[in-house]
């Protein structure tokens, strides 16, 4: 009951949080990250990441990743497919060799260097949707090419990690007790099906689950369907959340889209992804902090230039002005969610040292609160030109 009763607790005060960040205009997931920094060894050291939790957390990646994938509008990228891969490509190139590069420069070792770069590729594009559509300019031909770009990110992100992923665990024989050969065709033939599993098998399960006389009977599909790619992107040697990504792919390509959408969020955010920015929170210490302290406001830097001027340059390659450049740099700046969950999945699979995962959250936290106040006076510019 223990378990149970700091559940309970956890999910009332990323609540409570979540709803004060929301009124002063900051993303909800860094209240939900601050809960467990000031309930964890961090600060109160009152709540452990322990089995239960570690669990539940593992569960939150997953349905996230699968909501990321579902929401990942591929007809968008279609329709301005030339800008958003060129703004997405040099967006992802940019921070990997800076980042990268930087990271190297403070002593971290090449595989450490190359996740960190790898983690501040990511983009979150919640935060700039809702300031693009504060300021009506969603459907704008900046705003489609930062939406456009943002599902190629994500892809080309994901892709990367998957890489990562299988490099580490086949140099340290890998958690998948299988020879480095097989392994590595068998994430091959994973890719391979996945496209299978995008253009006929989940069709083709999605319009079976509405002849079964079951309670919601769709969602259930849609879940297994998630699960199971995720089941086998972990066999295979992959992270699960890189399966469950691509399943949200698969079911986003159905003509019930819609309605896994709506029944996803209430499972996920209900409670499981909650738990799963709590989780990132407990893994934080701040014995470091104040030797890192130039190492996390260089880092922010670039965090933010790197972006802004990867994908600002990208933007200008494919024809746009000055100040609608600055707008598609300014909005790929926030890291977010999908930096936080690179971060996790590479920690778990020891891709980077417990040392300095806090000043990597720490980071990715900064550069995402900045990103807003960035947009918004590159909307403004631009609206005066």
């Amino acid at each position: 009951m223990e378990f149970i009763a700091t559940l309970a607790g956890l999910l009332l005060a990323t609540q409570v949080v979540a709803h004060l960040c929301r009124r002063v205009e900051i993303p909800e997931v860094i209240g939900q990250i601050l809960v467990g920094i000031i309930v964890g060894p961090a600060i109160l050291n009152w709540v452990h990441l322990d089995g239960m939790m570690n669990e539940f957390q593992e569960i939150g990646v997953i349905i996230l990743m699968f909501i990321a994938g579902l929401e990942s509008d591929l007809s968008l990228l279609k329709k301005y497919l030339r800008p958003a891969v060129i703004v997405a490509v040099i967006g992802v190139v940019v921070p990997v060799i800076v980042m990268g590069g930087a990271s190297y420069l403070f002593g971290f070792t090449k595989m450490e260097s190359l996740f960190i770069g790898v983690i501040f590729s990511a983009t979150s594009v919640s935060i700039s949707v809702a300031v693009l559509r504060e300021f009506n300019r969603l459907d704008s031909r900046e705003g489609a090419t930062i939406l456009g770009a943002a599902v190629a990110d994500d892809i080309i992100g994901v892709i990367m990690l998957s890489i990562m992923i299988s490099m580490i665990n086949g140099s340290k024989g890998g958690h998948t007790n299988l020879p480095l050969g097989l392994a590595l065709l068998l994430q091959v033939l994973f890719f391979g099906g996945t496209y299978l599993v995008v253009h006929w098998l989940a069709p083709y399960l999605m319009h079976l689950s509405e002849r079964l006389l079951t309670v919601a009977a769709p969602s259930v599909m849609a879940m297994i369907i998630c699960l199971g790619m995720a089941a086998l992107a972990d066999y295979v040697g992959l992270s699960g959340a890189v399966g469950s990504f691509f399943a949200g792919i698969a079911v986003a390509n159905t003509h019930r889209k819609k309605t896994i959408d709506r029944s996803f969020i209430p499972i996920g955010y209900a409670l499981f992804i909650p738990l799963f920015f709590v989780s990132v929170g407990l893994n934080m210490r701040f014995d470091n902090l104040q030797r890192s302290f130039i190492f996390v406001i260089v880092m922010t830097i670039l965090a933010c230039l790197t972006k802004l001027v990867g994908c600002g340059a990208g933007a200008k390659l494919s024809g746009f002005n000055l100040p609608s450049s600055y707008v598609v740099g300014s909005g790929m700046v926030a890291r977010g969610e999908m930096a936080l969950i690179t971060a996790q999945i590479g920690y778990e699979a020891h891709l980077m040292s417990s040392m300095y995962y806090s000043d990597v959250i720490t980071v990715i936290i900064l550069a995402t609160v900045i990103a807003p106040f960035m947009l918004k006076h590159a909307l403004k510019t631009a609206h005066e030109e």
